[in-house]
């Protein structure tokens, strides 16, 4: 059994609570204490009276004061894009091709397309623009639509696939699932990877050469090297959107891609696109 201690003369009254013969003494609260709690509850009350604090369905309580820390960020962004107006209107007006020329305004619109870039773009591409599955790799040589700056440019304006934009880039690849049987596609997926120079069946690739001359050359081109007018990848090199080996490129032709890229003009300005294009380009794997 644990002993209790006995109470000493000058000892203040206890709250009740005992822990195993341990009590706790009902010491009052320092006065500085009390009195830094009280000016706390104050000083918030007033705050929240004079600066937006309470949330509400849509916004929150705007504050007696008006203050907004939106509307300060507003300001500055305003104040900077006037300073820039001169120079934005140069970039928009300027021949796409003569603007690396320019050595202040090809800087200029570096820097300004790396902001944007960071901003808009690196969700899908990556911050260091290298893609992912699905998503190109906008550092290497090999571009669906054309690399050099105008066909850049018009990639980011106006998309890819995608219902908001009239001018989008636009190709479909057919699923072939019900068009061919599976193995005509596991055929055409070893003539296909034949063409990369990967392990292929030779028993398979022999049929799906012709399987592919039949249904896909079309747009990939006899010999897979793709064509930019519609978009098709070149099959021959070693660079794969969606991945190169049986298991990928079977699901591939079974079901078919279909990436989608939004139309930027109705979200940058003609500056800001250019920025960004121009930003892409030099990268590397701009033509």
């Amino acid at each position: 059994m644990t002993k209790v201690p006995p109470k000493q003369q000058d000892d203040p009254n206890t709250t009740g609570h005992s822990w195993d013969g341990i009590e706790e003494f009902d010491n009052p609260m320092p006065r500085w204490w009390l009195w830094t709690f009280y000016a706390c509850m104050v000083w918030g009350l007033g705050y929240s009276i004079a600066y937006p604090a309470w949330p509400l369905v849509s916004s929150a309580t705007a504050g007696l004061l008006g203050y907004s820390t939106r509307a300060e960020v507003a300001v500055e962004i305003a104040a900077v894009e006037q300073n820039n107006a001169g120079i934005n209107a140069e970039l928009a007006a300027a021949e796409l091709t003569e603007i690396s020329a320019n050595a202040d305004l090809n800087g200029y619109a570096v820097s300004a397309g790396a902001a944007v870039f960071r901003t808009w773009c690196t969700q899908c591409h990556g911050s260091g623009a290298a893609g992912f599955a699905g998503y190109p790799n906008l550092l290497d040589d090999d571009w669906l639509w054309g690399g050099d700056i105008e066909s850049i440019h018009t990639t980011i304006a106006h998309g890819i696939r995608n219902e908001d934009d009239p001018d989008a880039r636009y190709s479909q690849m057919p699923a072939f699932d019900g068009i061919l049987e599976p193995e005509e596609i596991a055929q055409v997926v070893n003539h296909v990877m034949s063409l990369s120079g990967r392990a292929a069946d030779p028993a398979l690739a022999a049929p799906g050469a012709e399987i592919f001359a039949d249904n896909c050359a079309a747009c990939h081109g006899e010999n897979g090297l793709g064509g930019r007018e519609v978009g098709a990848p070149n099959l021959a090199d070693a660079i794969w959107l969606y991945g190169g080996d049986a298991e990928t490129l079977t699901e591939t032709v079974t079901y078919s891609r279909y990436g989608v890229m939004p139309p930027w003009t109705q979200r940058l300005s003609e500056a800001q696109v250019r920025a960004v294009a121009l930003y892409v380009h030099q990268l590397g794997g701009g033509e």
